[in-house]
């Protein structure tokens, strides 16, 4: 059986593979990102309570993937699927449908908008009609 950290839906562990595949450490990502060395260590713990959170962990993940060879785009959209929580998706047009709660409250409310404003078009024109007939 192995280990948490070697597992391939560890997130962090695979993060620290690619750097240590790399032959980069720690501090020349922290370097050349301006990202801490404290926050990288924790990103490759999964303890996502030291990043900034929602678009700016994004932004950090990025610009960590950048840095060990892996594809930025790819490594931010399984960041949010890993770790699918509003302070890492909120914002994102990378959440997969099931996961965006908020943007299920924007459809939500744009339909009543909707509806509301066709309503009032249909009694406007109604009105109008029977205005006319006088």
């Amino acid at each position: 059986m192995s280990s948490p950290d070697r597992s391939d839906d560890d997130f962090g562990a695979r993060m620290r593979r690619a750097r240590e595949g790399h032959g980069v450490s720690l501090r020349q990502i922290a370097e050349t990102t301006k990202l801490s060395v404290r926050a990288l260590e924790a990103l490759e713990r999964n303890d996502i309570s030291l990043l900034p959170g929602g678009i700016f962990s994004r932004a950090f993940v990025r610009a960590y993937a950048s840095e060990v060879g892996m594809d930025p785009e790819q490594t931010v959209r399984e960041f949010m699927v890993r770790f699918p929580h509003d302070s890492v998706t909120i914002g994102s047009p990378h959440v997969p449908p099931d996961l965006d709660t908020a943007g299920e409250g924007r459809r939500r409310r744009r339909g009543i908008v909707a509806m509301l404003l066709a309503i009032i078009v249909i009694v406007a024109a109604g009105a109008l009609y029977v205005m006319s007939r006088q």
